[in-house]
């Protein structure tokens, strides 16, 4: 948007993710390297400490101008383009002049940023919005939405009373319509790392011609292939410092011009990984198809893929190249979507001693040992228990030690009772007990796998204390050898996504074939699933007096007797007209009495 400097009669653009912050600017702030503060310096208005302001400023980094919030005034005057109010202009080492225009508007009142450099500097602090359900607080910024207050009138409209939302989609029109401002999107992204060379990255299929100019490899051509043999010594001539080590190797740059005939020199940068890791998904759903990257019909079965999970470093990169790929591929009528994921989940990292895994920190956990000593299985399944995937995990050695202890319980359990059964094993318990807890822990499996949230963590929580119970009460009962064998078979394919290779050789042992993931999940009993009792919660004009055993089923004229029985309910009742009765089966009743 478009300030005027009263000074100078000239405008100065302002970029802002909150134009419904407008009526409370109270000062602007650019950049030490803005064009303006070397005006304000020419005309005389800056005040005599700047230049030293500015040689402190920049002998520092970024991170550093940001840690403190430091600013001079420059002796100039903005006027704010909706209501004419005149705000000085600042500059400040936290504003920086590759971020948007290098000059922003600050609004103390509802950026904390502002706020704090306002109060440093004692400039005023204007609220212009209001929460809508709490008070202004006394000692920050409010950041959030709310409802307009202190602007007044804004052309025709009265702007207080009106919700931020609202008057952010109006002040922008109002000020387009105006020719005061636009409303425009700011990408960060730099580029594409073109400027990274590696002798692996993809070619460029580009060929230069002293006779003809740039000239592109004819498609007949393609792919351009990375010769096999590339030396990565330093060069001895100067010409190819900081060159791809492509450019080392004559016989791949010298070929022949496809227009002239004539000697010709290739392309010898090439691109980023990124660039091929941008779209082999859709490679991959016809690979052996020759007349085309990817075959039509094969994308339209296979495309989009349905879940995109990636560390939040590598989605940034990779995700938004493949996005770049899938809008500019379905432009060209390529592929039948322009998004080529439908769902994304940022995992975490794992940490070592509080910090990321890294080399030169020396706290890498070699995988290799750790397969040795616990195996793959205990490995993956710690990852998975350790904390739900969005989450951040701190890798500890008695955490995988414990995992593998209860993999060696769970081997060593069903193991047991296998060999019971094959020395003729055949009990007369009754299994319902067993067959209840094991239907529903798969339940609740089920429904973690079918939520999507993929927090494998509570399912493996769900297995430990289905072992536990197990464990104590298997032998206790003696169930049947059928029903045995059926809790057998059933647990171990609850444990297989989690640990595959102990359950497939389980699967196998009980005398399965083929592979246990091809024999489909668990089939749940609903039978097994009904509980005989449930809490009842009792409310009495919607507050919670007591919580009661009952059975499953109560009649809401039996909750009632039951409820108004108890002793906790009774002194809240008594003497009083019960006007309303509200029961939601199996879980809550409120008396409502007068």
């Amino acid at each position: 948007m478009k300030f005027t400097i009263k000074e100078l009669d000239e405008d100065l653009w302002i970029f802002t993710t909150r134009p419904d912050t407008l009526p409370g600017v109270t000062f602007l702030v650019v950049a030490p390297e803005h064009p303006l503060v070397e005006k304000a310096k020419e005309k005389g208005l800056a005040p005599a400490e700047l230049d030293k302001f500015l040689e402190d400023v920049f002998s520092k980094t970024n991170i550093e101008r940001a840690e403190s919030k430091e600013g001079l005034p420059l002796g100039l005057t903005a006027i704010n383009p909706i209501n004419g109010e005149e705000v000085p202009v600042w500059t400040a080492n936290y504003v920086l002049i590759d971020y948007a225009e290098g000059a922003i508007m600050a609004v103390p009142a509802h950026d904390q940023r502002d706020y704090e450099f306002a109060k440093k500097y004692n400039l005023p602090i204007k609220y212009v919005i209001k929460p809508l359900f709490d008070e202004l607080p006394e000692d920050r910024a409010w950041e959030g939405d709310g409802i307009m207050i202190n602007c007044g009138r804004i052309g025709s409209l009265e702007v207080d009373g009106m919700d931020s939302p609202t008057f952010k989609y109006f002040i922008t029109k109002y000020l387009e319509y105006h020719g005061l401002g636009k409303e425009t999107i700011t990408y960060k992204l730099k580029d594409w790392l073109i400027s990274r060379q590696r002798y692996w990255g993809t070619p460029i299929p580009i060929i230069y011609c002293d006779k003809c100019g740039v000239v592109p490899v004819p498609e007949d051509q393609l792919p351009v292939k990375l010769p096999e043999v590339v030396s990565f010594e330093p060069p001895d001539d100067p010409e190819l410092e900081g060159k791809s080590p492509l450019a080392r190797v004559p016989e791949f740059v010298n070929t022949t011009c496809p227009k002239c005939g004539g000697p010709a020199k290739r392309e010898t940068d090439t691109m980023d990984t990124f660039f091929d890791s941008s779209w082999y998904f859709w490679r991959y759903t016809s690979p052996r198809y020759d007349k085309a990257p990817f075959e039509p019909e094969e994308l339209k079965y296979w495309m989009p893929v349905d879940q995109y999970i990636g560390g939040i470093e590598h989605a940034v990169g990779h995700l938004l190249y493949s996005r770049f790929f899938g809008h500019f591929l379905y432009d060209l009528g390529y592929v039948p979507q322009k998004e080529p994921f439908l769902n994304l989940l940022n995992q975490g990292m794992v940490l070592k001693d509080g910090e990321a895994m890294s080399k030169s920190k020396g706290n890498i956990v070699s995988i290799e040992e750790t397969l040795n000593r616990y195996g793959a299985d205990a490995a993956r399944m710690f990852e998975l228990f350790a904390a739900p995937p969005e989450k951040d995990i701190e890798w500890s050695d008695q955490g995988i030690d414990g995992i593998f202890k209860f993999l060696r319980r769970f081997w060593r359990y069903v193991n047991t009772w296998l060999e019971e059964i094959k020395k003729g094993y055949d009990g007369s318990g009754n299994p319902e007990k067993l067959l209840k807890m094991v239907h529903k822990t798969a339940k609740k499996i089920t429904d973690e796998f079918e939520t999507k949230r993929f927090h494998f963590n509570t399912s493996i929580a769900a297995l430990m204390e289905l072992l536990n119970y197990l464990e104590d009460e298997t032998n206790k009962i003696q169930p049947p050898r059928e029903v045995l064998k059926e809790i057998l078979e059933m647990i171990v394919k609850l444990i297989a996504p989690f640990a595959p290779h102990l359950a497939e050789e389980l699967w196998y042992r009980l005398g399965n074939q083929p592979s246990i993931f091809k024999s489909g999940w668990v089939k749940i009993d609903e039978n097994y699933l009904k509980e005989e009792t449930f809490t009842l919660v009792v409310q009495v004009n919607g507050k919670v007096r007591d919580k009661i055993q009952a059975p499953t089923g109560l009649s809401k004229e039996e909750a009632q007797k039951l409820a108004t029985s108890s002793d906790k309910v009774k002194k809240y009742i008594e003497g009083k007209e019960i006007k309303r009765v509200i029961y939601v089966p199996n879980k809550l009743i409120n008396i409502v009495v007068s």
